[in-house]
């Protein structure tokens, strides 16, 4: 009996270990797109003829290069991929770079706590809080649709800046800050090159880390309501085609309970 309990105890405190251990999710797994949703939007201003022949798989298709499996996203006309799930309290890690096709800039963005429909934001886009993949502006923060957040930043010039210590200003439709605040520093790789983008959300915080450095935290995240905000802690995760080629390696989601330390 002695023998039988030591054995018991020994599986239940290992399945114990392996539940507590979170399980990384590849919401890009390389081979198909099937956990996701696609939703064509408007077209790029100048590219009427591009809107009309673009269909899903142009847009979003999966390509190899140098002998990875990429996720291309065309950007030639203003559409989303979304996650078909929704999501909340976790580390997003993205890798991608820019492609040579442009159409009007290098332009993308990864949108979280997405909620509501397409169409919202910017006639193409649900609802949501954008970090900023844009070339020369990667990690900027803006409130897409009826989003809303409290930053704190300093004032460079008219542009509200990420600050620590900074005066906390809401963002969004009608608010003090505007709706869109600027990364507190550039860490973005050249055209070409690979960026490790990581964002992490827990409750209603959120931080943007680009190649290791974090550069955005949204604090207090919500959603406009008839003009009051109400707390947004969890939603669907798009990406952008806006505008010119993007390419992604990797997008990986692995559920945290508290934000790291180290930022």
């Amino acid at each position: 009996m002695t023998r039988k309990l030591t054995l018991i105890l020994i599986l239940a405190a290992t399945l114990g270990l392996s539940s507590c251990q979170q399980k990384t999710e590849a919401l890009f797994n390389g081979t198909d797109l099937s956990n996701w949703e696609i939703s064509i939007g408007t077209a790029l201003t100048g590219f009427d003829d591009l809107k009309e022949a673009a269909t899903a798989e142009s847009i979003f298709s999966i390509v190899e290069q140098d002998g990875e499996k990429l996720l291309r996203i065309s950007g030639d006309v203003n559409a989303s991929i979304a996650t078909k799930k929704e999501y909340g309290n976790y580390h997003l890690r993205l890798e991608f770079k820019h492609g040579e096709d442009v159409y009007t800039n290098r332009n993308s963005g990864l949108l979280y706590h997405s909620f509501g429909p397409f169409g919202i934001g910017l006639g193409t886009w649900m609802s949501s809080i954008e970090l900023q993949l844009m070339h020369e502006n990667l990690g900027d923060a803006y409130m897409m649709g009826d989003s809303y957040a409290e930053i704190p930043v300093r004032k460079e010039g008219d542009n509200p800046v990420y600050a620590a210590d900074g005066e906390l200003l809401s963002f969004g439709e009608n608010q003090n800050g505007g709706k869109i605040a600027r990364k507190s520093s550039n860490q973005e790789k050249a055209i070409g090159e690979w960026n490790v983008v990581d964002l992490y959300c827990v409750g209603q915080k959120a931080i943007h880390v680009v190649n290791g450095v974090k550069v955005m935290e949204c604090e207090n995240t919500g959603m406009l309501i008839d003009g009051q905000v109400q707390p947004l802690s969890k939603g669907k995760i798009q990406i952008q085609s806006e505008g010119s080629e993007l390419l992604i390696r990797k997008a990986e989601l692995t559920p945290i309970k508290t934000l790291p330390d180290n930022f």
